[in-house]
Formats: structure tokens, sequence, C-alpha cells
């Protein structure tokens, strides 16, 4: 619990909010840091912060290498459907499994900490392709990457935690899921979701959706912890069951959660030791998929693009123009979409201007059904927009 904070901390998290650049955060941080007490309640919020501004600094310092023309860049620009991040321990075969299913040109070596820098790939996966990360290997207590893996990692559309059945996949696991978490990165699904949308236009004021339920406090009770803030324009959506600690943490954005799949890679050494590990892992956690697989053999990835489409919870939604072909390159769009957000994907005069959709697809009564901007679309619907003008 971090609602004992001093007012005088919570007016120095509002500087943290309003800051603009890195290194604004990075100031900000500092003084919000001295201001909070260190005591049993504000532990996890101080290292949570503490290994925030540690991030901030190696991206500046990343950015300064980078403009000099010296150094490795980190970022990787998101392409395809969705970017999955490799993250792993040293010498699980990260490299090979990236080179195995994108043919990226990877550094593979018997020596630990071969990769040095992040190598994007693009897998197919039929029509479309997700983007596979490799990255330098994270390391229990520090490491040389920790920071920059685990930034990596929180910008991701989803993770591949990869283990070695040459060694103990079951403890490495373990080891990376603990990790992940002291980051405030979750593998899996809280039971109730907090997202704040601040509001910069206009006076607004708090405005609260339930799509789920408080279960220790009410309406009133969010908009005081906000004001407690000076959050005074923002839209709080809550789904499922939330707490006011809950509220609190979304105003702290330090808890992300991540859709993950677990490879336990080069089973060819050891394939008792692969089933029993995949056995404890999912039997501890069932829902995350894990695969047995071995990137030396080629062997275990035949469904991995089939799961990473699944567990993403994403579709392919398909456009056409009036009396036009039905487009090749279909838009990806998260389970639950609708009409407007495939209107939105395509341009924003699509909303103000239109008039109707069409549809064609298993989300339609009948081929080309007429729908409005509320209409759930589904896998593979074809979608044909009419606007005004």
């Amino acid at each position: 619990m971090v609602t004992n904070l001093p007012a005088e901390a919570r007016a120095k998290w509002v500087k943290v909010m309003e800051a603009k650049t890195p290194e604004e955060k990075i100031a900000a941080l500092e003084e919000f840091l001295k201001s909070v007490p260190k005591h049993k309640g504000t532990e996890n919020l101080r290292l949570w912060a503490s290994r925030r501004l540690a991030e901030l600094r190696e991206e500046v310092e990343e950015r300064r290498r980078k403009k000099s023309g010296r150094g490795i860049s980190f970022f990787v620009e998101k392409e395809g459907a969705a970017q999955i991040v490799l993250i792993g321990l040293p010498n699980t075969g990260k490299s090979s499994i990236v080179k195995l299913l994108t043919g990226a040109k990877t550094r593979i070596g018997e020596y630990p900490m071969t990769t040095t820098k992040p190598i994007p790939g693009m897998m197919k996966y039929e029509d479309i392709y997700f983007q596979l990360v490799d990255t330098p290997p994270i390391i229990p207590g520090g490491g040389p990457w920790n920071n920059r893996v685990i930034g990596l990692a929180r910008n991701s559309d989803a993770l591949l935690i990869v283990l070695s059945s040459e060694k103990d996949p079951y403890t490495e696991f373990r080891i990376i899921k603990k990790m992940l978490e002291e980051a405030g990165i979750l593998l899996y699904k809280p039971r109730g979701r907090v997202v704040i949308e601040k509001l910069r236009m206009g006076k607004t004021g708090i405005r609260i959706t339930l799509m789920g339920r408080l279960i220790d406090a009410t309406v009133d009770d969010v908009r005081r912890l906000l004001e407690s803030y000076r959050i005074y324009n923002a839209h709080v959506k809550i789904y499922g069951e939330v707490s006011l600690d809950d509220v609190e943490q979304a105003i702290f954005e330090n808890k992300l959660y991540k859709p993950a799949i677990v490879v336990i890679n080069k089973a060819e050494l050891n394939i008792n030791k692969a089933k029993e590990a995949a056995l404890r892992i999912h039997r501890e956690n069932p829902h995350l998929p894990v695969i047995i697989a071995s990137a030396k053999l080629g062997k275990g990835f035949d469904k991995l693009g089939e799961i990473l489409f699944n567990h993403l919870e994403i579709i392919r939604v398909y456009t056409k123009q009036p009396n036009g072909p039905v487009a090749d390159k279909p838009l990806i769009l998260r389970r639950g979409a609708t009409v407007l957000d495939v209107a939105k994907s395509i341009h924003k005069d699509f909303v103000k201007k239109f008039k109707y959709a069409k549809i064609w697809g298993p989300s339609a009564k009948y081929p080309g059904e007429r729908t409005g901007l509320e209409h759930v679309v589904m896998d593979g619907d074809i979608v044909e927009i009419h606007i005004s003008g």
C-alpha cells in the first residue's frame, strides 16, 4: 500500500507525470524519491522508481552515444502484426530461434553473451508477419544489458521466454518471472485492471466508467484519491474486480501485463527434463502456453504462429472500397474491435463522415450486412465503409 504517501510526495509525483523529456523525468523522479518515506509500505514503489530511473538514465546515455555516432542502439521500431521480444538467461538459444524462424543474421556462439544488441526478424504466419526481436541475455543479480532488455520487454506486444533443457528450465523460468515482476511486468492478467486517461483539454472533471466493480471503495473514494494527486481531468475505466490500491498503482503506471509464451529450447539434450519442466510451469501458470522445441533440429515451432495469434487476441480485418477489390493486407485489431476501430485505422475523417458499413464474413448475419459503428468485427471479416461527400 502506498496510500499513506505524504502530500509533498504526491505533489512531486505530479511533476513526474508532467515531465515531457527523459531528462525532465529523471530530475522529477529523483526529487520524488527523496520525498517518499522509507517504510515497508513504500518498498515496492521505491524499488520500481529506482529501476525506472536507471532505465531512463541508460536511455539518455544511449541517445548521446547514437548522436555522437558511437555505441549500440537498443531501440527497435515495431513492424508487422506484433513485436515479440525474446528474453532469457545466457546460452538458451534465443539467437538460433530467431535465425531459424526469420532468417535474420543473428550471432550464434557456444560462449555466453554472444548477442550484444537487439536483432529483429520477421516470422510469417498465414498472411501476416510477427516481428521477433533477439536480445542480449539478462543476468540474475545485475548484468550490462538488464535494464535495456527490460525496457524492450515493456515496450513489446508480447514476450517469448526462452529456457534451456541443458540446465534447469524450471528454475530459469522462476528467475526470469521474478526479475520481470520486480520491474513491474506481469505474466498473468490481474483480476482487475484500471486505465486512467488523463485529459488535458478543458475542465472535464473525473469521469469513471465501471465495467467491473470496486471491492473496497466507492466512486467518490476514487475521485478523492485522484484529486489528492492533483488529477482533476481524467477518464477512469475499471475492468474486473479492483481495489483502491489498484487505482493508485495505475496512477504510478508501474504494473504492466504482457502476454507471454514459454519455449523450452535444446530439447534434444534432455527431453525428459524439458517435459518435467513444462508440466511444472504449466501447472503453476495454466494461462501460459509452453512449447518444447529444438532450434538446432528445427523442431517444435510449427504451432508458434497460431499460438501467438490466439494468445495476443488479435484479429485480421480486410477492407474494400465500394465496388472495389478486397485489400490484400489486413488491418490488425484487438479482439472485440468494432467498425469504429476499423474506420479510425483507415483515416480519422472516416469517423466524421461515416454513413454505414457493409460486412462480409464471420460477424455478418448475411453477406453484405449493413451496420453502424458499434458493430463488433471478427477475424476474417471484410468491411466496406461508406462515407458522405
